[in-house]
Order: C-alpha cells, then sequence, then structure tokens
C-alpha cells in the first residue's frame, strides 16, 4: 500500500479531490493504527478490558435476580465484578451509606477505619480483588475508591461492632439477621442435608441483594452463592462450592465485642467459601483471626458424608456442633448460655422476641415434619406467617417470613414500630443440588407479600429520610440458578 502525500493533493483543480485524498489518509492511518494495537503495538484501553473479560458475563435479570460469572486472577475476577455491575454497585454504596450514617458518623469515619483497620488485615488476593473492583468501576466512570469499596464489605461489621468499640457511648444495636435450617439424616425426606435460609435486613439495602455469583477463581473451590453489587462475599453468606460444602448463617442477636487487630468477617467468610473442602476446613478458617465482626452461628453441610454443623462464632466463646441426623436452626438467639451472658444483652426468656419466638416456631417445623423435609418444605418454611406468641398466622416480626414493617412493635432494640426491616429474599438447597452447583431462590417475600414504597411513605411520613433509596421489594416465584457448564 503506497501512502498519499498530503500536500500533492492541492495540486489538482478541485478542493473535493483534495479533502478526499485527506480523508484517505486518514483512514489509512487509523487502520494502520488499530492493525498495531492488535499485532504487538501498544494496546487501546477497550483491548485490555477485552481480555480481562473475556471469562465473564451477565445475564439479563431473571424475577429480579441479576446472574454474573466471575473467572480468572484475583484481580481480574474484581475488574469483571466492577465493570459488569458498575451501576448496581453505585447504587448499592448510596443504600449502604444511607443506612450506616443515619443517625450514627458520617461516611468519612466508616472510610477511615476501613483504610486504617480493616485494610491492614485483608489478605493480598483479597485486596487484589478489591482493587480490582475499583478498576472495573472506574473504567465504566463510577466514581468511587478503593476506601469506598472496602467500607461497603465491611459494612455488617462496622455497624455496630466496630462502631460500639470505637465508640462507647453509641447505642447501635445488633441487628436480627436471618432466619435458617440445615437437617440431615432421619429428618429429611432422602437422608441427606437440606439448607435454607433467608435475609432478614432492612429494605434499603435488602431490595439490591438480588446477585447471584458464579465464581471460577485461580485458586480454591468454585463457588455459587448469592450477594449485593460490590461485595467480595455473599454477607448474608448462602453458598455451594464444588467440594460439596453448604454454608449458611444467622446473626446472633444483641452481640457486643471487637478485635481491631483481626482480620475481617468479610475476608474469613469469602475465604470459607472458596477454600473450605470439610467442616473443620470451614471452621478452621473462620476462626482464624476472628474479629468479633459480624457473630453469626453459622450452619453448614458437607454433601459428602451427609454431615452437618452449626459454628456458634462468639468472640470470646466459640462452640462447633456436629449432627449426621438431626438439624440446627437459626434465628438470630444465642445458643451457648455462657455466649449469651458474657457477649450479649438478648433475653433468651423473652418468648414475645422475634428471635425467641422464630427458634420456637423452627423446632415446631421440624418435629411437624421430621422425615419429609425437602426442598419443597423448606421453601414453604421460609413463607412461614405463624407467630408463636399470639398463636396466629399474621405476617410480623415473629413469623419465619419477616414483615417488622407491618408490626406496631417494631423489632427492639433494632427496628422501630412498623420499621423497613424483614425478610428480603430467601435460598433453598438439597445434597442434589449442591451436586450440581445449584440452588432455588426467591426474591422478595417467600409468603408473597409485596413492599411498595411510595404507599409505607405515604402512610410512614416517619421513615421520609429513606425516600431517596427506599424502593419497592416485589415477591418473586422460585427459580434455580446453577453454575455455568
Amino acid at each position: 500500500m503506497s501512502i498519499v502525500n498530503p500536500r500533492h493533493c492541492w495540486r489538482g483543480s478541485h478542493r473535493a479531490d483534495a479533502d478526499s485524498h485527506i480523508m484517505n489518509f486518514m483512514r489509512f492511518i487509523a487502520a494502520f493504527t488499530l492493525v498495531c494495537g492488535l499485532f504487538g503495538g501498544a494496546p487501546s484501553k477497550i483491548d485490555a478490558h477485552s481480555a480481562r473479560l473475556k471469562k465473564a458475563y451477565r445475564r439479563s435479570p431473571q424475577n429480579g435476580w441479576i446472574v454474573v460469572h466471575l473467572e480468572g486472577s484475583p484481580s481480574d475476577i474484581g475488574f469483571q465484578h466492577g465493570y459488569l455491575l458498575a451501576p448496581e454497585i453505585a447504587d448499592s454504596q448510596r443504600a449502604i451509606k444511607t443506612a450506616l450514617t443515619h443517625d450514627s458518623k458520617d461516611w468519612q469515619f466508616f472510610r477511615s477505619a476501613a483504610e486504617n483497620i480493616f485494610w491492614p488485615h485483608i489478605e493480598p488476593e483479597y485486596r487484589a480483588e478489591l482493587a480490582g473492583i475499583v478498576e472495573g468501576i472506574e473504567a465504566k466512570g463510577v466514581k468511587l475508591d478503593l476506601w469506598d469499596v472496602v467500607a461497603m464489605n465491611a459494612w455488617l461489621e462496622l455497624d455496630p461492632y466496630y462502631l460500639k468499640w470505637a465508640d462507647a457511648n453509641t447505642m447501635r444495636p445488633t441487628g436480627e439477621h436471618c432466619s435458617a435450617f440445615v437437617a440431615t439424616g432421619s429428618y429429611t425426606k432422602d437422608g441427606k442435608p437440606v439448607i435454607a435460609h433467608n435475609n432478614w435486613t432492612d429494605y434499603m439495602t435488602g431490595s439490591r441483594w438480588n446477585i447471584i455469583f458464579d465464581i471460577v477463581p485461580e485458586h480454591g473451590n468454585r463457588f455459587i452463592m448469592d450477594g449485593m453489587p460490590g461485595l467480595i462475599h455473599s454477607a448474608d453468606d448462602f453458598g455451594i462450592n464444588s467440594a460439596g460444602i453448604m454454608i449458611t448463617e444467622t446473626t446472633i442477636s444483641q452481640f457486643h465485642g471487637f478485635d481491631p487487630n483481626g482480620v475481617a468477617e468479610f475476608d474469613r467468610a469469602r475465604k470459607a467459601m472458596q477454600y473450605s473442602s470439610s467442616i473443620d476446613d470451614f471452621a478452621r478458617i473462620m476462626k482464624d483471626g476472628n474479629n468479633g465482626g459480624y457473630a453469626n452461628d453459622w450452619l453448614v453441610a458437607d454433601r459428602n458424608t451427609g454431615e452437618i454443623a452449626s459454628l456458634e462464632l462468639g468472640l470470646k466463646h466459640v462452640n462447633l456442633w456436629r449432627s449426621r441426623d438431626g438439624y440446627f436452626a437459626g434465628s438470630n438467639y444465642p445458643i451457648d448460655p455462657a455466649l449469651a451472658k458474657d457477649e450479649t444483652d438478648f433475653d433468651t426468656h423473652d418468648m414475645s422476641n422475634s428471635a425467641n419466638a422464630r427458634h420456637l416456631r423452627w423446632d415446631q417445623l421440624m418435629q411437624q415434619n421430621k422425615g419429609r423435609i425437602d426442598v419443597a418444605l423448606a421453601q414453604k418454611f421460609l413463607s412461614d406467617h405463624y407467630d408463636t406468641y399470639d398463636r396466629k398466622i399474621e405476617a410480623d416480626e415473629r413469623t419465619l417470613c419477616g414483615h417488622i414493617d407491618l408490626s406496631p412493635r417494631g423489632s427492639k432494640p433494632w427496628q422501630p414500630p412498623y420499621g423497613t426491616a424483614g425478610a428480603v429474599e430467601n435460598k433453598v438447597a438439597d445434597a442434589g443440588m449442591a451436586e450440581r452447583m445449584s440452588f432455588s431462590a426467591a426474591m422478595g417475600h417467600a409468603g408473597g407479600i409485596n413492599f411498595k414504597a411510595a404507599k409505607y411513605l405515604k402512610e410512614h411520613p416517619e421513615f421520609a429520610w429513606e425516600r431517596e433509596v427506599l424502593r419497592n421489594l416485589d415477591s418473586h416465584a422460585w427459580t434455580t440458578f446453577s453454575a455455568a457448564r
């Protein structure tokens, strides 16, 4: 190919011919630059992004859920996450920021804690992934930095665990997050594990807890989990890995205790999801460097052995119970009397309390359905609206499918009367599904009651401060999601 001399173009008698020659020359330069980029020249930003995104994808929303597949090195997984979910990450950060800072500290307080308290103890693998998320969202024009993203990931242990440690005068209570069970042996229909969980949280953030992550890391096990945009862990912690470990948890209500020299709970929870090949692995990883943040009763099953376990992970008291024939249920109540006494302000005898009422309901359902529990029954349990204290069907703060927004009592000390919180999404799996790396999920209240933000705010103007981030939480059908083959 010959290169046109631009000056020679002006020797003709027509300006149009000159313009045509110049345009041809510019097209050649553009093509030449592209070829250089493809064959060893300096790659463009688009080329670099394409290489990192090659194995990742995002699917269109299905019944309220967005499926995202991430694969590769920690940095690439983070970049894919940030790039594919950039608008949702910005939106989730706004909701988390609103929830964290209302009647509390400003966002900079939590960013500083992310940088100075949490970051020094985060493992290199997850540092790279968090930094990758920032690269990904920046590539899509979202203006959040590393400390914003770390604060998002540490959100549930920043408030109130770290906050209580940093400010002894804070009145922030530990919330009641989630209802769950795991059963095996004579309790299930096929004698193999069944696990189920619904996420209790405020509707501001909970309506955004709608991602199904399918992650193939460079090291460790592949795993599928629910989660929020921007978070490297599930955070409500429901997931299954390729080694056959099935994981969920419920928060220990009214817990207090935090070790600033410990490893972030979100780091340990993600590591346990990725690297556990047994119940022993899981317990070891979660206990190693325990900082007391987001203290939970972890429910775990091993589909290979049929064994299930409950790891009650306080800061001072840690208990591991195991069974091959039985069940463990969680509804935010402390199990160990010593833990309840030393590490919580929880009244285990008040049966009007949401956690105790739901605890009783789990025991009732397990005994009434012994030998019959399967995925279909587990889905039914998560839609349950029976209040064991009032002894009637009435969706409220004491039912497994929680509706604090419908309760004139609220759920004290966590939520005031008619507080915008309750069960926001649901997941169920059995051993067969775990073998196929799949689970069934339902966004919204499993019991079918929709939450409409505009109607609610009109009836409860005292919650107007939530207006900018509060949105509808509609109930959707149960849908099965599987890791891509």
